[in-house]
């Protein structure tokens, strides 16, 4: 049941362990690019560096990809290619709704070849060429391979093979974690570090400022002058999907890399690790019933156990008149 798999997820979050390591907060050790960012109040020098696409709606607090509205998709792409060796991105996103246990899609970070493309993959091209991370909401899959979602995932692809997704993009993703960042009251931030080629992506969706793990894979191989982007798109199911800050730092290295700029902007996109391959297995068919919600499930009991006391009620009554009755 979703609420079950809320629950589930609420506690394995909570137990995570913190970023304790020492590490600075996401964005104190970078130098701000300005042509990578756009900030509120979204107008003049920095968004006319951007273009705003499909049912994107900019307001003077935030970029809304989508509205509430089923099959609606909606991007933001950077116009200037990033040339940084390495770089963090810290993204303050909403994502929230009326629905409370079905809602969907979810949005996409993006550093990819091509921009400004719509497609199937929330809301933008597919296959892509570069990075992709996702911040999934709703899982298209039943069978006992899937997560529990809200769920994020990265891959890294070279423009040959298509996102699946009916299930979710796990075969070809290098990393990914559970994550209950969608409908919170409180402010939520994703911090994407790529240093080294090591891509590290953290959360802060507590309302507590604790920057917490989600994943850390290292062989990660990035080229230069690919485009920042971000997409969003809502399918049967729907949700707002808003952006209210996104920041790009270029980072320090503490390694000397012996890889020219010429060969980094010809590089093919790859990663080292990733999921083990394994064979596409169909979802078993799901009955009507298994199909229901909880809140439906909730509704239909309550009224059965409302029914079945009217009855009671009743009985009890006309047992009670016939005893007057009798005596």
């Amino acid at each position: 049941m979703k609420i079950c798999s809320i629950y589930v997820l609420a506690v394995c979050w909570a137990v995570v362990s913190c970023d304790m390591d020492g590490s600075l907060e996401p964005g104190t050790d970078g130098f701000l690019k300005r042509e990578h960012t756009l900030v509120r109040p979204f107008q003049g020098v920095g968004a006319d560096l951007w273009d705003f696409t499909g049912s994107t709606i900019v307001t003077g607090t935030h970029i809304r990809l989508t509205p509430d509205h089923q099959s609606k998709s909606g991007a933001i792409w950077n116009r200037i290619p990033c040339m940084l060796r390495n770089w963090e991105v810290l993204i303050h996103f909403k994502i929230h709704g009326v629905g409370v246990d079905l809602y969907g899609d979810g949005f996409a970070f993006w550093l990819t070849k091509d921009r400004n493309e719509m497609g199937k993959v929330f809301g933008s091209k597919d296959p892509f060429s570069g990075l992709g991370i996702f911040f999934d909401t709703y899982s298209n899959q039943n069978g006992e391979h899937a997560h529990v979602h809200p769920y994020v995932s990265a891959i890294v692809n070279n423009g040959s093979t298509k996102y699946d997704h009916d299930f979710d993009g796990t075969h070809i993703q290098i990393a990914g974690c559970s994550a209950p960042f969608r409908g919170r009251e409180h402010d939520t931030f994703v911090s994407i570090r790529f240093v080294n080629n090591r891509l590290a992506v953290k959360l802060d969706i507590d309302g507590t400022s604790d920057w917490r793990h989600c994943f850390d894979v290292d062989g990660v191989f990035l080229p230069l002058g690919y485009y920042f982007g971000v997409s969003a798109a809502t399918g049967d199911l729907a949700d707002n999907h808003d952006i209210l800050t996104f920041k790009v730092f270029e980072l320090p290295s503490d390694e000397t890399s012996d890889i020219s700029d010429t060969a980094l902007l010809n590089m093919v996109p790859h990663a080292k690790s990733a999921e083990a391959p394994r064979e596409r297995i169909e979802d078993k068919p799901v009955g009507v019933f298994q199909r229901r919600s909880t809140s439906t499930i909730f509704i239909f009991l309550m009224i059965l156990i409302t029914c079945g006391g009217i009855v009671f009620f009743l009985i009890k009554r006309q047992q009670a008149n016939a005893k007057k009755r009798f005596y």
